[in-house]
């Protein structure tokens, strides 16, 4: 399984309201667990040699609203990694207060296990507030951005 793939099913997880997902196949297993504010990731070579088996255990969480006191979207952090605001240190930011962002806009950098995934906005809007700093820890759904939708 590529890492693209498994960002994927963390993202469906996130957003499906599921609340843990267990994943075996012949040579990978994978346990997602999603929280009200904790997401566990495990994954480990799988002792089984069966074929291909999905579990999943449903709860019903109502989504919490980005900001309960404005109608701002927040845009969250897709995996773990490091936050970067640059492509590269001598190139300009990708967003920054004020600029208008489409959903295909790409907003900054995570970089996870020496791979850069670049995060794209999701959302149309302007952003309102960079909510972390350039080069410090990201964890998975920490919010990265507030957007105020058009």
């Amino acid at each position: 399984m590529k890492l693209k793939e498994i960002q994927s099913l963390i993202r469906f997880v996130a957003k499906s309201g599921v609340h843990e997902v267990k994943l075996e196949m012949k040579d990978l297993k994978i346990n997602i667990k999603n929280t009200a504010r904790e997401t566990t990731i495990q994954a480990a070579p799988a002792i089984v040699a069966a074929g291909p088996t999905i579990a999943t255990t449903t709860s019903i969480d109502p989504p919490t609203p980005a900001s309960e006191e404005n109608n701002y979207i927040e845009i969250t952090s897709p995996i773990i990694g490091t936050f970067y605001r640059k492509p590269s240190p001598d190139k300009p930011v990708f967003a920054s207060v004020g600029d208008v962002v489409e959903a295909e806009t790409i907003v900054c950098i995570v970089e996870a296990m020496k791979l850069f995934n670049e995060i794209e906005a999701e959302v149309s809007g302007t952003i309102i507030k960079v909510l972390v700093e350039d080069g410090t820890p990201v964890e998975f759904g920490q919010p990265l951005f507030l957007v105020e939708p058009s």
